[in-house]
């Protein structure tokens, strides 16, 4: 059955009637449709950009498609309806089209300098194969690869890029090559240079990015995924690594504590920012609201904007139409304007997923 919705549309501002015929929105009216909600304040489908359905608590690879499933579900009841996976040990492209899933964009596994990254997550492989390497990810995702750009190298005792710039350089190319976009992780200072400076498509937390990498990633349309709700356990990691690496501490440390000011540099400088909890491991599913407060409180966007990085921006940014003539039929709605209290996005009244009614 058809179902109609009536509410202020954001960011158009307006009351409007919008009816959602299977999996399409449309604005003429279709008739029998049922009324689902009338009043309140319409959103596309939140988005979490980055996020590890294949990745269980803990840092364990998932074992199962249920268990990916389970986690989604988990990301959807918090109006989450698109996920970019950025980066899981466990395919499962059975799940691109199931209905009552979040709408997927996937890397493959993550490429990964050998004995320098998490315990069964990444494909570990040296300089000579990470081209090769990349090109076979790309085949796996659906328009993504993951780069491992930097990790702690135990030989420096502190944070050092994943390999030497030119190799980095190359697996830029050879993703763009396959047809696909790259993310990087980074850390540190040295490895997200090297990255931009290499045309990568998206920087995922980028603690180490300078003023001046800031203003070419915005030249460049570069965007940042700060993932500000995990820059928030550095303090742990840090403390856990103390003893044996007191500098690389330090370093976690300082990191963690001006990236406030290197992500309300990258908004003030234009920089395309999406919303993305890295969920998954040590970060719990579900918390896309709380790293939208983050980025409005901390990081110092407008609300407007931070629902563009966690709604219709992002969707965009994926190629997940909005709500739009003709777009997907993904929509939340909220009881209160959540450009006037932000935190009304922990609690939406409706979701509704593929035209089908989630809450």
């Amino acid at each position: 059955m058809a179902l109609h919705v009536r509410g202020v549309l954001l960011p158009d501002d307006e009351v409007r009637d919008i009816w959602l015929d299977g999996d399409r929105v449309t604005f003429d009216p279709v008739p029998g449709a049922e009324t689902i909600a009338d009043g309140g304040f319409v959103l596309p489908g939140l988005t979490d950009a980055h996020c590890h359905i294949g990745i269980a608590r803990g840092g364990a690879p998932i074992t199962s498609l249920d268990q990916a499933r389970e986690l989604a579900r988990t990301d959807r009841d918090a109006g989450v309806l698109a996920i970019r996976d950025a980066g899981s040990p466990y395919p499962y492209p059975e799940l691109d089209d199931e209905p009552d899933l979040p709408r997927l964009a996937r890397a493959g596994q993550h490429v990964a300098p050998p004995k320098r990254y998490l315990r069964d997550i990444g494909v570990e492989v040296g300089a000579a194969e990470v081209a090769a390497t990349v090109a076979a990810q790309a085949a796996v995702g659906n328009g993504w690869v993951k780069l491992v750009g930097d990790w702690i190298d135990r030989g420096v005792g502190d944070l050092a890029p994943a390999w030497d710039a030119d190799t980095m350089t190359a697996a830029v190319r050879a993703a763009h090559a396959a047809g696909v976009r790259a993310a990087v992780h980074t850390f540190s200072e040295s490895a997200v240079e090297i990255m931009v400076r290499a045309g990568v498509d998206s920087v995922e937390h980028g603690t180490g990015l300078s003023l001046d990498l800031i203003d070419l990633m915005a030249r460049q349309g570069t965007a940042l995924v700060p993932t500000m709700i995990n820059i928030r356990t550095f303090g742990g990691i840090a403390e856990q690594a103390r003893a044996r690496f007191p500098g690389y501490a330090d370093h976690m440390l300082a990191l963690r504590d001006r990236f406030p000011e290197v992500v309300r540099a990258a908004y003030e400088a234009g920089v395309p920012i999406y919303v993305g909890t890295d969920a998954g491991g040590g970060i719990d599913h579900g918390l896309a609201a709380e790293e939208m407060l983050l980025l409005h409180e901390q990081a110092g966007m407008s609300t407007l904007d931070v629902l563009a990085a966690a709604s219709w921006g992002a969707r965009a940014w994926l190629g997940f139409p909005g709500l739009v003539e003709g777009g997907l039929a993904d929509l939340v709605v909220y009881p209160e304007d959540p450009r006037r209290d932000l935190r009304v996005v922990r609690t939406p009244s409706r979701i509704i997923l593929r035209g089908q009614v989630i809450r």
